[in-house]
């Protein structure tokens, strides 16, 4: 006999058992997902850190260039 003959009763008494399979499986689909998306928006605050960081070598090389320029000018018009 198979073994749907030798089940009695009705169909739905094993169904608690192959859906609580189906439930882990989609919740770990949806932990990838939220995994997957946690993981996007990490790259996109690193791009973003890491356009902050040039931008702030920038400004210091910046701020350094004038200071030496402003340095030599007074040096230069200090001269006779």
């Amino acid at each position: 006999m198979s073994v749907m003959a030798e089940r009695s009763g009705s169909k739905f008494l094993y169904a608690p058992f192959e859906v609580a399979h189906e439930r882990i499986e989609a919740n770990e689909r949806v932990a990838q997902e939220r995994w997957a998306a946690l993981e996007r928006r990490l790259a996109n605050i690193e791009t973003g850190l890491e356009r902050m960081e040039r931008r702030l070598w920038l400004a210091v090389y910046g701020v350094a260039a004038a200071l030496l320029v402003q340095g030599m000018s007074s040096l230069l018009s200090a001269a006779p």
